[in-house]
């Protein structure tokens, strides 16, 4: 087989210019910096600052309220991503035996995907409303008084359901896909191998849709890591107070509300290497187990 080439052999770096300045302006620069401001106290009006060394990091670990805001994020995380997947599988899975009405199922599932999670958030502060919320009434109704904003546990059940109702259509529409893609042939072959439709599940169908799956578990775990803020940031209705929140709410409230920057840097820089250790981790050890062909 021949291999393809480029003849001039400035012209790929060329072509890769403008994905890496992209790069280098918007991750590496700021990486750099809060690298930088990590080791530094910052006057809050820009005025100066004083090199304090390994003084932040250590206040943070010597710090309780971190810890207990660090542990809130691994179960929040968990419970997002567990729950967006598994819904989203089930959700797929329905929706690809569907026949009457299959194009109608499946836009109303996929049109939350439109949604921008501070819209999302917001439609949460509507739906846990204290006066004429439809879901504070539901659990009225069993004998629960929600609390948004107030409680901690209510606060905080709230945020992962919208969270997961948030992420679940993107889920869906990669499941599903997976799905059609299946051979009709290794369907059918599974059937007379297996009269158990929940056998020919987790025996073919499950394996055959691992790849998907690792690429979602990582972008799930990246979503509800980062790209909840807005969802948090509506909920907790800009008063943190006694509110759960994750670590990146925690760098916005310390950075931009505490004027703490030195500090604030330093949990960016510690979430950035936490990230880093969790993605190696997942492709040495579960990319593994995944069979692409």
């Amino acid at each position: 087989m021949k291999r393809a080439g480029f003849v001039n052999r400035w012209l790929p770096m060329l072509l890769l210019a403008p994905q890496l300045i992209i790069i280098a302006v918007f991750f590496y620069w700021p990486a750099a910096h809060a690298l930088h401001s990590s080791f530094y106290l910052q006057d809050p009006f820009g005025f100066g600052s004083t090199f304090v060394g390994w003084e932040n990091y250590t206040d943070l670990a010597a710090n309780t309220e971190y810890r207990r805001i660090a542990w809130f994020t691994v179960l929040f995380t968990c419970l997002v991503t567990f729950f967006s997947l598994a819904l989203a599988l089930v959700l797929a899975v329905k929706a690809d035996k569907v026949i009457r009405g299959a194009r109608s199922y499946r836009t109303l599932i996929m049109w939350v995907y439109a949604v921008a999670p501070p819209v999302a958030g917001f439609i949460g502060v509507i739906m846990f409303n204290q006066s004429w919320g439809p879901l504070t009434r539901l659990f009225e109704f069993f004998g629960r008084d929600m609390m948004l904003g107030v409680n901690y546990n209510d606060t905080a059940f709230a945020m992962v359901l919208v969270s997961i109702w948030k992420q679940v259509p993107v889920n869906f529409i990669f499941f599903l896909s997976g799905l059609q893609s299946i051979p009709k042939s290794v369907r059918e072959a599974a059937l007379i191998d297996n009269r158990s439709a929940s056998g020919r599940f987790w025996d073919v169908t499950f394996p055959l849709l691992a790849p998907t799956g690792f690429f979602l578990l990582i972008i799930n775990i990246t979503y509800a890591l980062f790209d909840t803020f807005g969802v948090i940031d509506t909920l907790v209705k800009g008063e943190p107070g006694n509110n759960p929140m994750t670590l990146v709410y925690k760098v916005y409230v310390d950075g931009f509300r505490g004027n703490d920057l030195g500090g604030s840097s330093a949990q960016s820089v510690i979430l950035m290497v936490l990230v880093l250790i969790l993605t190696v981790v997942q492709f040495r050890l579960v990319e593994r187990r995944i069979h692409y062909t």
